[in-house]
């Protein structure tokens, strides 16, 4: 079913060892908002979809979001792997390294574990599209500020990209919103 190409979407570099930036990027691995959160949400929204088109472009966004939890995922693990523990020690990451170590944990920058109440499906695909372009906005606005906080040239870049994407994710999410709406108004009237 699948075929695992050993690298990633795009290339992560990190340039400086740097616990504190991390432990901010980790809201991207377990937020509410971020990529764990929104691919579970899509894998899982997609069966009730009534078109196979929009089944289809749910599964590939759902399988793209997780593939973002591995840059995530990549670059918490580049800015904390060379880390001492004098360097992790007085920074936001502390909290962190006293229950995983260096290892990335999906939970937010605040430490609130992912939890399954952090997305929803609703067996309503337009009420389920509404709440996907608002995810993507929400990221991408996490992105943003991400970026304004970054102080890696390496970090920002593979931000930047990911910010990207949410753009695009919200874009594919409103013409599909379009064909749903345009399907439930053909059975409707059929």
């Amino acid at each position: 079913m699948w075929i695992y190409e050993k690298k990633l979407q795009y290339p992560v570099r990190v340039d400086t060892t740097n616990p504190a930036l991390a432990a901010m990027i980790i809201e991207q691995f377990g937020g509410a908002d971020g990529e764990l959160s929104a691919g579970i949400r899509y894998l899982t929204q997609r069966w009730t979809m009534p078109t196979n088109q929009t089944k289809a472009l749910l599964t590939d966004i759902g399988t793209e979001e997780l593939a973002h939890w591995e840059i995530i995922g990549t670059l918490v693990w580049k800015l904390v792997k060379d880390a001492s523990v004098d360097q992790i020690k007085g920074t936001p990451f502390e909290a962190h390294y006293v229950n995983h170590g260096k290892s990335p944990f999906p939970h937010n920058a605040a430490g609130v574990p992912w939890t399954a109440t952090f997305l929803n499906s609703k067996d309503d695909p337009v009420a389920d599209l509404h709440e996907d372009m608002a995810a993507e906005e929400k990221a991408r606005a996490t992105y943003e500020w991400l970026i304004n906080i970054s102080d890696d040239p390496g970090v920002t870049d593979t931000l930047r990209f990911l910010r990207e994407r949410e753009v695009v994710h919200f874009q594919r999410f409103g013409e599909a919103l379009m064909i749903v709406q345009d399907e439930l108004n053909r059975k409707k009237y059929y």
